[in-house]
């Protein structure tokens, strides 16, 4: 076995044990709704509306996935329930947005030699701080040269976390500490990572200001300034997703969207959560894709997300 093939078990070991909590609810659930029934009718459709609401999918994303199902039923006239685990499996998958990037030493900036920009937000206690710890950490370990920015000045929780963090990653940290211009170490951020032909520069931001139209205004402000120096920067406006809260992910969700251009989304505490399905409805809802998930709380346990990958884990039996 090459290393490359280790790489990809461990991945999958990890995924496995990180949404085993999830699956076996899931699975337990499905498999209660189809017990004794040789077809796909109408009880067992709303059966399984109720498995997939139950699993935080989402009311939206749910009657979506049934509307589906019903019009498979409909034009195939016989649908067996031993063919519904593969229906739900293609439905799921069609439905969760496809994320670009192979793996992390594939995510650079355009043909410019400038940095890739991650902007990063979310509301505190999201695990957002360690989320950024985790990228760096897969970053580096993926050749590639990272720095982190703390513009979460707000808290000083935040930039001591965040100085932990990039210690433990092993990356450097531009940090003007607490009550500073987030702009202003966004910026100096920006410098450092030019002069120091950086590859990527993951700037932390405030999970949350006194109201939305200072959320909005000091987000905007962050990115008005990083372009000054980088036209196309942030390439990557990720929002961090506690994975456990469920349907609280969705108002999360719907929240900083409205403030900000979201990009891609990252699913923390997968792990400890059977409300893994939420990752589907946001990911449908938001119409983003989810590009990160984290499996664990180690600081390999962060993934690049891979729907086809998740989909066959959440139903394997």
């Amino acid at each position: 076995m090459g290393v490359l093939d280790i790489f990809s078990k461990n991945r999958e070991e990890k995924l496995d044990k990180g949404l085993s909590k999830t699956r076996t609810s899931f699975i337990s659930k499905l498999s209660r709704a189809v017990a004794g029934k040789s077809t796909v009718d109408s009880m067992v459709l709303d059966d399984l509306e109720e498995v997939l609401i139950s699993s935080d999918v989402g009311v939206a994303t749910t009657i979506k996935i049934i509307e589906r199902i019903e019009e498979r039923v409909s034009r195939d006239k016989y649908l067996g329930t031993e063919e519904l685990n593969r229906i739900l499996k293609e439905e799921v998958t069609a439905l969760l947005k496809e994320s670009s990037a192979g793996d992390f030493s594939s995510i650079t900036g355009k043909d410019t030699g400038m940095p890739y920009v991650i902007m990063v937000v979310g509301v505190n206690g999201v695990g957002k701080t360690t989320t950024i710890g985790k990228l760096a950490h897969k970053f580096k370990s993926a050749g590639k040269k990272v720095v982190l920015g703390a513009a979460d000045t707000f808290r000083a929780a935040a930039v001591d976390q965040l100085t932990i963090w990039s210690e433990r990653a092993g990356v450097p940290l531009v940090n003007q500490g607490m009550g500073a211009d987030p702009a202003s170490v966004a910026y100096e951020t920006l410098e450092y990572a030019i002069n120091n032909k950086t590859d990527i520069v993951i700037i932390d931001t405030a999970g949350r200001l006194h109201n939305k139209v200072n959320l909005m205004n000091e987000l905007g402000k962050v990115k008005r300034v990083m372009k000054k120096i980088i036209p196309d920067a942030p390439q990557e406006v990720l929002l961090i997703l506690d994975g456990s809260t469920g349907q609280n992910a969705f108002e999360q969700a719907r929240q900083f969207t409205s403030v900000t251009e979201v990009n891609a989304l990252a699913i923390t505490k997968l792990d400890g959560t059977a409300k893994g399905g939420v990752v589907i409805g946001v990911s449908d809802q938001m119409s983003i894709p989810v590009k990160y998930i984290g499996v664990g709380e180690g600081i390999d346990d962060l993934q690049l997300f891979d729907r086809e990958a998740f989909v066959e884990t959440l139903f394997q039996s």
